[in-house]
């Protein structure tokens, strides 16, 4: 009875471990490493943990302290990888198990998904302000700026040659901001979630299927599904609204003669937790990555990109990705995005359904 629960505890940590034996043998890790080092337990068990594990610190000398001492050790901003991913900064913890004194347990803490949270919530507040001032402005702006277009539309009645060009011009400028304006006020206007248990593979469907006679008519777009991922608790319309911006971002980043390839990636990951504004800490197991094989966006910008009214493109208005980021928000996820030239990768993490929830149409 003891084993089954201590197996069940190791198998539910949120968190990427890797058990470790007296000879430095990896002994086993969390279903949260096996993601994160996207390896499986059953191709590194038995071996050293230098060959699978590679860690920019003398791990010899920690263990060997840890060991001696009897005392957990922190490590802090080291690189973290494996020969199936990139290095990824963490902060390692390193401690005893005490019954067995050889054993050696390693906790990897990610730096950057927490880092990005952390900056996500400090800034939330501040989104909230300025768009609730664009609205504002947005209102106050739109009545004045229908007076310019109708008196261009009128002086255009009588005007020909270069002085029709350029009321032309006047009305086809004040229709854009007032497009722009329309944006603005859809974040105040956009209602609290309607959650409901849904399947994400459907919302996916409906997406793919919509930016394929659309935004993305010219690209491949490959499914890259887990089938056993359970329902989430979304507002299915608002979520379908995100999936639907982020594959028109990835369309728009694309080569316009080539086009290029849209992936989209889901899979569980029980390393992610989220703190609420109470305190308490949720779980986002469910992973939604949406993949293109663009341009990227560019470094100075990158880490603003879900700020309003910042943009990768020349005339991008900077509103789909604050909005996306703003639903996301409102559903209690998390949303985050890597971006290189040739592969930019946003992620969507999301809770998973209530049992007592059943899925809706």
């Amino acid at each position: 009875m003891t084993e089954n629960w201590a197996e069940t505890l190791w198998a539910s940590l949120p968190v990427p471990a890797v058990l470790v034996d007296a000879e430095d043998k990896i002994l086993d890790m969390t279903p949260a490493a096996e993601s994160f080092l996207n390896t499986s337990v059953k191709s590194v068990r038995g071996y050293p943990v230098w060959d699978k594990v590679m860690v920019d610190a003398p791990l010899e000398e920690a263990f060997a302290r840890v060991r001696s001492d009897k005392a957990g050790l922190y490590i802090n901003d080291v690189d973290v990888g494996s020969g199936n991913r990139a290095p990824a900064q963490c902060n390692l913890q390193i401690g005893p198990v005490m019954r067995d004194p050889g054993l050696v347990l390693v906790l990897f803490e990610p730096r950057q998904i927490a880092e990005r949270m952390d900056r996500a919530n400090s800034m939330k507040s501040a989104a909230k302000s300025a768009i609730g001032m664009a609205e504002m402005l947005a209102h106050e702006i739109k009545n004045p700026l229908a007076g310019i277009t109708g008196a261009a539309q009128l002086l255009a009645m009588g005007l020909r040659g270069e002085d029709l060009e350029l009321t032309d011009l006047i009305v086809g400028e004040a229709r854009r901001i007032t497009k722009l304006l329309d944006q603005v006020e859809q974040f105040g206007n956009l209602r609290p979630p309607v959650r409901k248990s849904v399947n994400l593979h459907d919302l996916l469907d409906r997406a793919r299927k919509s930016s394929a006679l659309g935004v993305a008519a010219r690209m491949k777009i490959v499914e890259d599904y887990d089938p056993s991922l359970p329902n989430t608790h979304v507002d299915g319309d608002q979520m379908l609204q995100v999936f639907q911006n982020l594959m028109k971002n990835a369309a728009e980043a694309s080569d316009p003669k080539s086009g290029g390839t849209i992936t989209l990636r889901t899979f569980y990951d029980m390393a992610l937790r989220v703190r609420r504004s109470d305190g308490s800490h949720a779980r986002l197991p469910l992973q939604v990555e949406i993949i293109d094989d663009g341009s990227g966006i560019p470094a100075d910008i990158v880490a603003d990109i879900f700020d309003p009214f910042v943009s990768s493109r020349e005339n991008g208005t900077g509103l789909g990705l604050a909005l996306v980021s703003k639903i996301v928000s409102d559903h209690d996820g998390w949303v985050g995005v890597e971006s290189t030239p040739g592969r930019t990768v946003f992620r969507i993490s999301l809770p998973v359904a209530p049992k007592e929830e059943t899925e809706t149409p």
